[in-house]
């Protein structure tokens, strides 16, 4: 929902009423993951997308209605009947997609959700898309990470929650319909919210472990994932306008003063003068790292190289760690590492030389093949041509 939420919220704030869609789980080779959302604003424009135009038609149909009744309904599209290509996905995959009526009454939360997201604070909601009471369909729980201070905020009940007015820092703000049920999906969406991933979860009617009727999405909205690019070198240059167009919040970081300057690095959100290995330490010591960082080394000298990788490589959650250098540069900085004491487990973590073989050449060509095994990793693809391959194209 990030990429809409200006414009839903500009909505929102100005009173009007906007149809929601949002995919909430997805089978086989669909375009869009969960979480995907499109708009069907007041005067029925549309903003955002749920399957790459495969079935925005029928979706904004389905809008138009649930403007005019209010009622929420979750509807699934795919290539399972003779009509398929009439309104289906062409591509063999099929979504669930729930379409509800956003408003300051439906929705009321929603500017505290938008300043969380903002300001880059992990936030998760929870929202019922399918249960056999249909007045519990649509219901909403507000989850953010549990309380660390000494006296944790405990969490409120609907009706206290709504009497007390509890803001932004609440811990949760909300209710599916029922204690029972309140409690069971906190739990489960702070997992997802702490992994940043979004998932519909099944119970029973009233949240029971074992059972079915009630289905949930959870929608994580953790911080921005974060690339940390070494070496402030033209190729650097090249991967920080990658990962920002990627979505990743790019730092990059250099000894060298004259070197590392905003100047040279427009797309950088972060430029940083400081030793790597230092500032690594730094960012993971104040927590600032996790599992889906990204850390790009391109400096190929070894008094930052191997500092740095002895830091970056004992990390026990990094998403990816690649490593620029020639052959002759590689197998240097593995014997180096070696005798610096890492494990064969430790350094086999590491991607060097970094990078697809795309035959690039330019800073610009080698970004993009960097930018592409970060990406097959993340989500396990082979790296190889498609035409090549058979099978699902989406992993």
């Amino acid at each position: 929902m990030r990429d809409v939420l200006d414009k839903l919220l500009a909505w929102w704030q100005a009173g009007e009423s906007v149809a929601v869609g949002t995919v909430v789980a997805t089978f086989d080779s669909a375009p869009r993951p969960p979480g995907a959302v499109m708009l069907v604003g007041p005067e029925l424009e549309v903003v955002g997308s749920v399957s790459g135009g495969c079935v925005e038609g029928a979706v904004y149909q389905l809008g138009e209605e649930i403007l005019e009744s209010g009622e929420p309904v979750l509807q699934r599209y795919g290539v399972s009947d003779e009509s398929a290509f009439a309104v289906g996905l062409t591509c063999g995959g099929i979504i669930d997609v729930f379409v509800e009526k956003v408003d300051r009454t439906t929705f009321p939360e929603l500017a505290e959700v938008a300043a969380d997201i903002a300001d880059g604070r992990p936030v998760a909601v929870a929202t019922v898309v399918a249960h056999p009471d249909p007045k519990r369909v649509g219901r909403r729980l507000i989850i953010r990470p549990e309380p660390t201070t000494e006296t944790p905020t405990p969490r409120a009940s609907t009706a206290s929650a709504e009497a007390s007015g509890a803001g932004a820092g609440a811990a949760a703000r909300g209710s599916l319909g029922s204690d029972r049920a309140d409690d069971a999906v906190l739990d489960d969406a702070r997992g997802l919210l702490a992994n940043g991933r979004s998932e519909t979860l099944e119970y029973g009617p009233d949240g029971q472990r074992r059972g079915e009727g009630m289905r949930v999405f959870v929608s994580s909205y953790a911080p921005v994932p974060r690339m940390l690019v070494f070496g402030a070198i033209d190729f650097a240059a090249a991967v920080a306008r990658l990962g920002s167009f990627l979505g990743y919040r790019v730092t990059v970081c250099d000894a060298r003063a004259v070197f590392a300057t905003a100047s040279r690095f427009p797309s950088a959100d972060d430029v940083v003068v400081d030793w790597p290995h230092r500032y690594l330490s730094g960012e993971v010591a104040a927590g600032r790292i996790d599992d889906r960082t990204v850390i790009c080394v391109l400096t190929h000298d070894p008094k930052f190289d191997v500092p740095l990788l002895e830091v970056a490589l004992r990390l026990p959650q990094v998403a990816y760690i690649g490593a620029m250098g020639s052959r002759r540069t590689h197998d240097d900085r593995l014997k180096r590492l070696r005798e610096a004491g890492l494990t064969e487990e430790e350094v086999a973590r590491l991607a060097s030389p970094i990078g697809l073989d795309l035959g690039a050449r330019t800073p610009e060509e080698t970004a993009v093949s960097i930018a592409a095994e970060i990406i097959a990793q993340r989500w396990g693809g082979a790296g190889q041509r498609l035409s090549a391959a058979a099978g699902p194209i989406h992993h």
